[in-house]
């Protein structure tokens, strides 16, 4: 119980968000109106995806400092879940966008600098599956993760803010801190970015040991 404490405040915060995401009030906003509750959705699983890409990056620069396999794991598993939090983030993106603006994808900076960021994450997947020897793999794909983290940064973070963009704090356009999150959906919104990422850690955690043990059974 009190190794798994934050596992279970993970499952606590989410279902928190969830049922606070659609009975908690919200600002009556033109254009956005009931559609504002994807807030509690859309931006907590890109939170996750940015903080398990992060932790990914850091594991990648500890391989490359000792070549340390278990180092090139970590980077690994957290990349396959990040990614899997970023298509959620993009179809829940791609609905709000959808009833907002009126189409699912539109010519914006940002959409557009996340889906180049997301290819190139799944190059990352796509580079480690043609590596047959472990060893080499790993160097190459620690050397990779620290470009693609880069580009994310650039593309979703740097690039949208020095560009006109739909978004909310990019191109000029208020962020929601400023603009339409009162302090009745910062009450749901903050642990629902918590909940979120300890979610992703916990489903990171899982994957990692089951490829400790798949390893442990190969070489055995």
């Amino acid at each position: 119980m009190g190794k798994n404490w934050w596992k279970i405040l993970g499952v606590v915060l989410v279902s928190y968000s969830i049922v606070g995401g659609f009975l908690v009030p919200v600002p009556e906003l033109p254009i956005l109106n009931e559609t504002i509750r994807n807030t509690y959705f859309h931006i907590p699983m890109w939170f996750a995806m940015m903080a398990l890409l992060s932790y990914s990056l850091f594991h990648s620069i500890k391989f490359l400092a000792g070549f340390d396999l278990q180092h090139d794991n970590k980077a690994d598993q957290s990349v396959q879940v990040a990614l899997v939090l970023g298509l959620f983030g993009l179809l829940t993106g791609m609905i709000w966008a959808q009833y907002t603006w009126g189409s699912f994808w539109t010519n914006d900076v940002k959409l557009n600098g996340t889906a180049i960021s997301m290819l190139t994450y799944l190059a990352y997947i796509i580079l480690r599956g043609s590596i047959e020897d472990e060893h080499r793999k790993a160097k190459v794909a620690a050397v990779y993760n620290i470009f693609a983290w880069v580009m994310m940064i650039l593309f979703i973070m740097v690039i949208p803010r020095l560009n006109d963009s739909l978004h909310p704090g990019n191109g000029g356009n208020p962020a929601f801190g400023s603009y339409d999150m009162d302090n009745t959906m910062r009450i749901v919104f903050y642990p629902a970015v918590i909940g979120w990422i300890l979610i992703g850690a916990w489903i990171t955690s899982i994957k990692i040991r089951i490829k400790n043990i798949d390893d442990t059974q190969k070489y055995a």
